[in-house]
């Protein structure tokens, strides 16, 4: 156990040391985009003020936990500060691309949800999302991350805007939606997205998404962009084979014969090594941008459980010559954003500012990016830098990270008995006066 725990006490001195020149880096990259010093020193303090340990996070439970008299200073942040927030999303995807530098990246596309509880909420409409299981009323946000063999970072998102929310003249001025922004549709955003980053000096080969990024225009996009893609299908999608016949993956499939799949590694879990069977199929390409010839591969790759022989289905196209192991590698990578998705939720508030506002989304959202990306970063730079640990202790991972923060570097949250009794009194106060109000909004609307 000593050896165990020597081993730690190095990894979290370099751990240390490392959030000492990622966390500054990140803030010296923003901080041209704050008009205010005291401003930026806010911001450096919401940032990490979301990494410590609070039961919700929000900016109440924020500002309590700082030290904050009342929550003023972090809404005006979020709503009203002099800050081009744009900008400063685009400054952390540089510093991404400099720390990843040398290194191969696939881009990842997705989307999760934040359950909502009335359309006033910019964004907020009744639509599918699978992080609320279903139908719902719910913000969707696409998220763009860049994800190497041990790094995952989220560069970039997008609030997606239903058709008839977009539409909506009242309620766009009421939440402040620019005027530039109108509806897209998710693949819209995705395209968008990745134009952007690879103008940012992002150095990606391919681009991967399940199989709502699976569009045509999409795909043809990626091709324009110089990217080969490796996105999901499902089994009813239809494919045309080399003598030029059309097939559904389901029945393209049983082509197969049992000695072609084979068996791969496609990671480690807690369980144990997660291993497929695959295979693949020529298919001719039916996304050719205009002025671009047929070269390249294009197929239709195939994994099935090894124990259920659930069968799933990727649609790939490749610039140059490829492997199947190596698109394996670049669908596996697929998976690796709900991770980021599972760490921003956890430690970095996520789906939690209870925020109306465009300005004020875009903001959060943008905190969130940042403590979750220094933290990526933190955790890559202590695991190349440390020494090899023994075989029986895993990787250091970001939640563990994490812990050693609030306990070492982050300023613990304020728990003086002042404090919490100021607290105590203004949310009780201010609790006070928002029922008044929302009884005397109910009185008018009863009225005849």
């Amino acid at each position: 156990m000593t050896t165990f725990q020597d081993q730690v006490a190095v990894e979290a001195t370099i751990a240390q040391a490392a959030w000492g020149r990622v966390f500054p880096a990140a803030m010296d990259a923003i901080a041209g985009c704050f008009a205010r010093r005291e401003t930026r020193a806010t911001a450096a303090e919401m940032i990490t003020g979301l990494l410590t340990e609070v039961d919700t996070r929000n900016c109440w439970t924020l500002a309590e936990a700082l030290g904050h008299p009342g929550p003023h200073r972090l809404q005006h942040l979020l709503s009203r500060a002099r800050f081009d927030h744009d900008r400063a999303r685009e400054e952390i995807a540089r510093l991404v691309v400099r720390e990843l530098a040398g290194q191969d990246v696939v881009l990842v596309a997705d989307e999760t949800g934040d359950a909502k509880s009335s359309t006033d909420c910019v964004g907020a409409g009744r639509q599918y999302s699978g992080a609320i299981k279903g139908v719902g009323l719910c913000q969707v946000a696409v998220h763009l991350a860049a994800v190497t063999e041990s790094v995952r970072v989220v560069i970039d998102r997008a609030l997606y805007l239903p058709r008839d929310w977009a539409a909506d003249e009242e309620r766009r001025e009421a939440t402040g939606v620019p005027e530039g922004i109108m509806f897209a549709t998710k693949l819209q955003q995705t395209a968008a997205m990745v134009k952007n980053a690879l103008e940012l000096g992002v150095r990606a080969r391919w681009f991967a998404g399940d199989d709502v990024y699976s569009g045509r225009e999409l795909r043809r996009s990626m091709r324009e962009f110089g990217l080969g893609y490796a996105v999901g299908v499902s089994h009813t999608y239809t494919a045309t084979d080399g003598a030029g016949r059309r097939w559904k993956a389901r029945q393209m499939i049983n082509k197969v014969l049992p000695h072609q799949w084979m068996r791969m590694q496609t990671g480690h879990g807690t369980k144990g090594t997660r291993e497929y069977d695959w295979t693949w199929l020529d298919v001719r390409a039916d996304d050719t941008p205009d002025g671009h010839g047929d070269d390249g591969t294009s197929v239709l790759v195939a994994r099935r459980h090894r124990y259920t022989g659930e069968i799933s289905f990727f649609r790939c196209w490749s610039t140059d010559d490829v492997t199947l192991a190596q698109l394996v590698e670049v669908i596996c990578r697929r998976w690796r954003i709900e991770e980021t998705f599972q760490l921003g939720k956890t430690f970095t508030g996520l789906d939690e500012g209870q925020v109306t506002c465009w300005n004020s989304w875009m903001r959060w959202s943008l905190f969130s990016l940042v403590a979750s990306a220094v933290l990526a970063l933190t955790a890559a730079a202590t695991t190349m830098a440390g020494p090899a640990g023994p075989a029986h202790l895993v990787p250091l991972t970001c939640p563990e990270l994490v812990r050693f923060l609030r306990v070492f570097v982050l300023t613990p949250p304020a728990r003086d008995t002042e404090h919490t009794l100021h607290w105590m009194a203004w949310r009780r106060h201010h609790q006070a006066i928002a029922r008044a109000c929302h009884h005397r909004r109910h009185a008018l609307q009863d009225q005849p």
